[in-house]
């Protein structure tokens, strides 16, 4: 993003969530209906449950002055949903040898503890060529948001995608792709930007405006367990700063065709595995400089709910043009936060960005925002929050941006 580019504004709002939201509990008794018994969503009725859901959640996020609303991802049962599925030349794996994985990838790590030879659970290669010829499940959860929102307010409205490197960094070297298909990862990443460019086209054209990619990857960057366990893989092509610089690229290829009006952000994630279990801990010192001014996204929704991603210092690096949500409100832990000690992390946290470019800490607050630091459900079931609890976080987040700034 050239430097002199416009700072994009609401979107991203001062009141930010990362998408997920907890289910209610009939749509996860629909959901495991269907497992269970083996028979159709239409079946068991999911489309009228679904969109019952996803009304009652968007409403919930309007009353509590959220303008960012989304599904709560209720069309999805992981956070990172159906697109790659949907995509020519794409095959499944089902309980693939743990040995085509890095084994030091966090996620990864969290399938094999128990001494698995194979990965279980949904993962995809590509067997073919990779294209776009036209998906659903995106168009649809957009679709399901913007029934319940007013026209005049659809480009509010934000749909969360997974990054465009997440079923390539958590395999070894070229094992992303059969040897049919591609050849190296230029090829690869090459495909695959085409067909987030495709996918982000057909969004835009429906009245998207508003996008965030989850990466949990570009954190592992900021992890030392990570980083030493890439120096040991002899596999590996490159350094693991090479792997952050193609993935930059992947990213400003695949979003270099979007409109100026449409707003891209990144969300790096740590892991709200179930349980509330995180997969990386580590500062942002080592990644913030290249990432901040080399990934063309407008905002960075960060996560600085805990002392595992270290201190506010790395904002320092910020360019004048993009934007921080800071992640500060646990969605790991029911505890409510203390609403002052919060004003005073993201106050502190304006300071660094001020120190920085050479502005004013209200200067800087103009590219601040505040949130919690993840989904309140990356999956569909097993967290510590109840519903109660997630509205009042949501509620915290909002006065917290009320008090900052002075306005809704």
């Amino acid at each position: 993003m050239a430097s002199n580019a416009k700072l994009h504004r609401a979107p991203p709002f001062r009141a930010e969530h990362m998408g997920s939201l907890l289910r209610p509990q009939n749509l996860l008794e629909v959901r495991e209906t269907i497992s269970s018994k083996g028979i159709s969503a239409e079946e068991a009725g999911l489309p009228a449950v679904e969109k019952e859901a996803v009304g009652n959640i968007v409403r919930e996020q309007l009353s509590v002055g959220f303008k960012g609303v989304g599904s709560g991802e209720y069309t999805r049962t992981r956070f990172w949903g159906l697109f790659w599925d949907e995509l020519d030349g794409m095959i499944k794996l089902q309980d693939a040898e743990a040995d085509m994985f890095r084994l030091y990838h966090p996620d990864v790590v969290s399938f094999i503890e128990k001494d698995r030879k194979v990965m279980p659970g949904e993962s995809v290669i590509a067997g073919g060529k990779i294209r776009h010829t036209g998906s659903k499940s995106n168009l649809h959860e957009l679709q399901l948001v913007q029934a319940f929102v007013p026209k005049e307010e659809w480009g509010n409205i934000k749909l969360t995608m997974i990054t465009p490197a997440w079923f390539h960094m958590r395999y070894k070297q070229g094992r992303a792709y059969t040897p049919s298909a591609y050849t190296n990862d230029t090829e690869y990443f090459a495909d695959v930007a085409k067909a987030y460019q495709a996918e982000l086209q057909e969004l835009y054209d429906a009245g998207l405006r508003n996008v965030q990619f989850d990466d949990p990857g570009l954190a592992y960057f900021c992890s030392d367990k990570f980083r030493d366990g890439w120096a040991q893989d002899k596999d590996n092509a490159g350094s693991v700063d090479d792997l952050l610089d193609a993935y930059i690229k992947l990213y400003n290829d695949s979003i270099s065709k979007v409109p100026a009006d449409m707003h891209t952000g990144v969300h790096l994630c740590r892991g709200n595995f179930i349980g509330g279990r995180h997969f990386a801990e580590g500062g942002y010192d080592i990644i913030a400089s290249k990432l901040f001014r080399e990934l063309n996204v407008n905002t960075f929704y960060l996560e600085y709910d805990t002392e595992r991603a270290g201190g506010f210092e790395p904002l320092k690096h910020l360019p004048k043009n993009k934007n921080i949500i800071i992640g500060v409100i646990s969605t790991k832990l029911p505890q409510l936060e203390n609403k002052e000690k919060m004003k005073e992390r993201i106050l502190k946290a304006a300071d660094f960005i001020a120190e920085g470019s050479g502005q004013t800490r209200d200067e800087a607050l103009t590219r601040v925002g505040v949130s919690p630091q993840c989904g309140f459900s990356t999956h569909e079931s097993g967290y510590p929050l109840s519903h109660d609890d997630q509205r009042k976080k949501l509620q915290l987040v909002r006065a917290i941006a009320d008090d900052i700034w002075g306005e809704s």
